[in-house]
């Protein structure tokens, strides 16, 4: 199983164990999540990317990946990805530099599905 499959199937199990709890606060929180990232004045792509260069500052493994396969999934290109990972770098600086790394690593695994 790829890093692709196992970020997924993870995700996916854990997030359906919170949410079949019914706290009502975290629901609303992720619902909330979802709703942002809805296309708006800016396009679902653009806000994933937003999204991405964010995880990235925030250096968050696994909200980079989330991201990266959105962003993907949205349409973004290579190029878009790179212009993102350069936003990222300069506003969160030499830090971001592993999380970039291993962003790049996971993107090759999307590129190859």
């Amino acid at each position: 199983m790829g890093k692709y499959d196992e970020f997924t199937s993870f995700r996916k199990q854990l997030n359906d164990k919170i949410l079949e709890q019914g706290n009502l606060g975290i629901k609303r929180f992720f619902a909330l999540d979802e709703q942002a990232y809805q296309p708006g004045v800016l396009d679902g792509k653009t806000k994933e990317l937003i999204g991405l260069a964010s995880s990235l500052v925030l250096r968050c493994d696994d909200c980079i990946s989330y991201h990266l396969i959105q962003s993907c999934d949205k349409g973004a290109s290579r190029a878009e990805l790179f212009e993102t990972f350069n936003i990222a770098l300069i506003v969160g600086g030499s830090i971001v530099i592993p999380h970039l790394r291993r962003a790049v690593d996971f993107l090759e695994e999307l590129e190859k599905r």
